[in-house]
């Protein structure tokens, strides 16, 4: 894992033409806009975790089992934090 010390108008590039952008902080924590390619899904953490358990429960196909162990595998030891940022859903119907 990479960790960096950003500032409010300091961005990040990821290969691929991923932008993030610090835009501010305060005591509630770090709102952060990202800048990807419309066929880049990107979720937050909590919503893909009950995107996994719900397509578990519902007898997901052996494709979306493969998502689900990849996102389980990077989601290990990793604590996770909530966010009110609006976010693209890899799922239809997601927020």
């Amino acid at each position: 894992m990479l960790i960096l010390s950003r500032k409010p108008g300091d961005a990040l590039l990821i290969d691929g033409g991923i932008r993030i952008v610090v835009l501010g902080t305060d005591h509630r924590g770090v709102r952060l806009g990202i800048e990807a390619p419309a066929s880049v899904g990107i979720v937050r953490e909590e919503i893909a975790s009950r995107i996994a358990d719900e397509n578990r429960r519902a007898g997901a196909t052996k494709e979306d089992r493969k998502w689900l162990e990849a996102l389980d595998e990077s989601q290990e030891g990793e604590p996770s934090e909530p966010g009110d940022e609006e976010s693209k859903s890899l799922a239809s119907g997601g927020s």
